[in-house]
């Protein structure tokens, strides 16, 4: 079934220099935002120490931070830690990442990505990559959870157990992370996600296998959560997808998520669109790019991102998106020859 186009390429506005979120001296990811109960726009992000590689820095050293603009443009300001690093012994005790901050009556709940491993801390002139301990204990555990307050300034409970464990012998039985969660009117979840499978023998290379979406649903926030099938979002497409980002639409959901390879939407990093009825059984528009890592600036520059990623649109209340969040980098290569990241926003007519 072919979807209707999105049209979020055409309806992008210049984006601003000096918008979005960015600290010195920290890598910075994953923003997500929320008006606030002060009516500020309130920035749920990822940041961790410069002096540690931007990737894969994350996996040992993210954590989520809160930061505010009276627009949603921004720039944003810092404000404080929300997620800090709480000790090996938490599942989300060395890492908290892919924050999505969303509300429910007068609930906030942010989902997000924790992790944590049982070496001591690594030290910025410690040697750190993919095949590090660190790197590859933390990847392994992997899990999505969840924060909930009554207020945006918190306290934050955090949860002791992951909401979404993985599972042996399935598509995500070596990681769960990534969410991206639909809370219905009824208090009901859909909750779109990115897993990893554990390869099977003989092995080749990488013991883990390629990035697919899994769905999964709960009656309430606090679940528990149901994985909704056995089978990945996209099980007929070979091309990688990641950082999903879906809502509830007319006659079902949509969903717009990054295209690893391009194969599907044009330009690799650039943004598939798909849709569902039910949230179980997803089609992609194929050929339709959602967005693109090619910007134009309010300075009438235009610029090829080094990367695009962790898509988040804000809604008005009628239900339309008015500004689209993404993190990005300088560079031409993604993260292997970026000097700075941040969160970009970009408003849309």
């Amino acid at each position: 079934m072919q979807i209707q186009p999105l049209n979020l390429m055409e309806r992008r506005l210049p984006a601003p220099r000096n918008g979005g979120f960015r600290m010195d001296g920290y890598w910075v990811w994953c923003g997500s935002v929320v008006r606030g109960e002060d009516g500020n726009y309130h920035m749920f992000a990822s940041r961790w120490p410069k002096g540690y590689p931007m990737h894969p820095g994350w996996l040992v050293k993210s954590e989520v931070v809160r930061a505010v603009s009276p627009t949603p443009e921004g720039p944003y300001t810092f404000q404080e830690v929300v997620l800090p690093a709480r000790g090996p012994q938490f599942w989300d005790g060395r890492m908290t990442h892919n924050p999505h901050i969303t509300k429910y009556q007068d609930t906030y709940i942010l989902y997000y990505t924790g992790s944590t491993h049982p070496f001591e801390e690594p030290r910025p002139d410690q040697p750190l990559s993919m095949e590090s301990p660190y790197t590859i204990v933390a990847r392994a555990n992997k899990r999505v959870g969840i924060a909930v307050s009554k207020s945006v300034f918190g306290p934050w409970e955090r949860l002791d157990a992951p909401i979404l464990p993985t599972r042996p012998g399935h598509f995500d039985d070596l990681l769960t992370s990534n969410p991206s969660p639909c809370i219905l009117e009824d208090g009901s979840v859909l909750l779109v996600y990115k897993a990893r499978a554990y390869k099977k023998p003989p092995y080749e290379g990488l013991l883990h296998g390629p990035m697919t979406l899994g769905a999964a649903r709960a009656g309430h926030y606090r679940g528990p959560y149901q994985v909704c099938k056995d089978e990945t979002l996209f099980p007929s497409v070979k091309a990688e997808v990641e950082d999903p980002f879906i809502w509830k639409a007319s006659g079902g959901f949509e969903m717009i998520a990054k295209d690893m390879t391009g194969e599907l939407s044009g330009e690799r990093h650039g943004g598939i669109h798909a849709w569902s009825e039910n949230g179980t059984d997803w089609k992609i528009n194929l050929g339709e790019q959602a967005y693109s890592r090619r910007i134009l600036w309010d300075d009438g520059q235009t610029q090829l991102m080094g990367s695009m990623e962790r898509p988040f649109l804000l809604f008005d209340e009628s239900g339309k998106p008015t500004h689209m969040f993404c993190a990005t980098s300088n560079g031409t290569k993604g993260f292997s020859d970026a000097t700075d990241t941040w969160n970009m926003a970009i408003p849309l007519k």
